[in-house]
């Protein structure tokens, strides 16, 4: 018997970094990853969210067994906080008197401190300071670090939130950076429309500036044998719950393994192993969410979502338009673009939620009215 099937604590991990057995078969992608930041190239990973992006480099960087610096610009406010925020992360991987006579070489030495609170460190530069010279200084300070030492992997996440940072980011960026030869960046982005702005416009900085690589859903087949793995010896329908699971979350790999750790827990309780009755739970858990979510919706993309709720139609028909009173393409496009921006659905054979629960949810409103 498979050892998988001997696990007796749930084997499913949703919302956060998946690592080790619970990593889902991504070999192919894995490959080409580690392949492409083992040499002089950088990588650039578009997929909507929830897609495993993160995990995938993660797992990819602990195999080359380098040291990584990480960075989520959703989380950064200014260019100069970029270049704080950045500098305590190459702290927390790299020991200050080990890198110290780097920092002694910046325009303009930051003040350190340690923060007897949160036993982090303060990191502060005096009034007056230019934002470029503090963010080229962090970002030389990785490179010398990286002549001397092995080569460290710089990621950046939601990459495509550069721009609202500040409008010259992306240009002063690229100047930094150009001539770098000791680090690797990876580049991970959500929003594929920006993200491609980005990088595959010639008028754009960051033109080719890494290989790109678009993460498309966990297959079929890779995604059955894991979930089959796991449920086997736990259960005797392993393969039919595999494939209800697969039925109803599309292989989106965030939902489709919420919805395994639900059905788990569901027979861990003595219950059937119910899909339906799974499906029921996560919806009731998140119900204020997705009510919070509908209201802030016009009625445009109100009646959009609604016909994404119907099987095998295309919203941008004319037929589906006149069933749910929208007036021209052009307005129901706009509000796909939207949507899509937002993040609430997602395009691949064609237009789709990224959220079966939310889905769900809007046709059981839709059933109680």
């Amino acid at each position: 018997m498979n050892t998988l099937s001997k696990i007796k604590s749930n084997p499913f991990r949703f919302g956060t970094v998946v690592e080790g057995t619970f990593f889902t078969n991504r070999e192919n992608e894995l490959q080409m990853v580690i392949d492409i930041i083992s040499g002089e190239n950088h990588l650039v990973l578009i997929s909507p969210r929830r897609f495993g992006k993160t995990s995938l480099v993660n797992k990819a960087i602990q195999q080359t067994k380098r040291p990584y610096i990480a960075i989520d610009l959703q989380s950064i406010t200014s260019v100069l906080d970029f270049s704080i925020q950045l500098l305590r992360k190459v702290l927390k991987q790299y020991p200050y008197e080990r890198i110290k006579h780097f920092i002694k070489r910046f325009k303009i030495i930051p003040t350190l401190s340690l923060n007897p609170q949160t036993n982090s460190i303060d990191i502060s530069f005096q009034s007056g300071t230019e934002s470029l010279d503090a963010l080229s200084d962090v970002f030389q300070l990785i490179e010398n670090i990286g002549e001397k030492g092995i080569k460290p992997i710089v990621f950046f996440d939601e990459f495509q939130e550069i721009v609202n940072i500040d409008k010259n980011l992306d240009k002063q960026l690229r100047s930094i950076i150009q001539y770098h030869k000791s680090v690797n960046y990876i580049f991970i982005g959500s929003y594929e429309g920006m993200m491609r702005d980005i990088f595959e416009k010639k008028k754009s900085p960051f033109y080719h500036f890494g290989h790109l690589l678009t993460l498309k859903k966990i297959s079929y087949n890779d995604f059955y044998t894991f979930l089959n793995d796991r449920f086997k010896g736990f259960h005797k329908e392993s393969e039919l719950i595999a494939k209800q699971i697969l039925s109803f979350s599309h292989c989106h790999p965030y939902y489709t393994q919420q919805l395994a750790w639900q059905v788990w827990n569901i027979i861990e309780h003595g219950s059937d192993a119910e899909i339906q009755k799974a499906v029921k739970n996560l919806i009731e858990m998140h119900d204020n969410d997705y009510e919070r979510i509908w209201n802030s919706f016009g009625q445009t993309d109100r009646k959009i979502l609604i016909g994404l709720t119907r099987k095998n139609i295309s919203v941008l028909d004319k037929s589906t338009l006149e069933l749910f009173g929208l007036s021209a393409t052009s307005t129901a496009f706009s509000s796909l673009k939207r949507l899509l921006r937002q993040g609430y659905i997602i395009r691949e054979k064609g237009y789709e939620f990224d959220d079966p629960f939310f889905r769900e949810w809007i046709i059981s409103m839709r059933e109680l009215c």
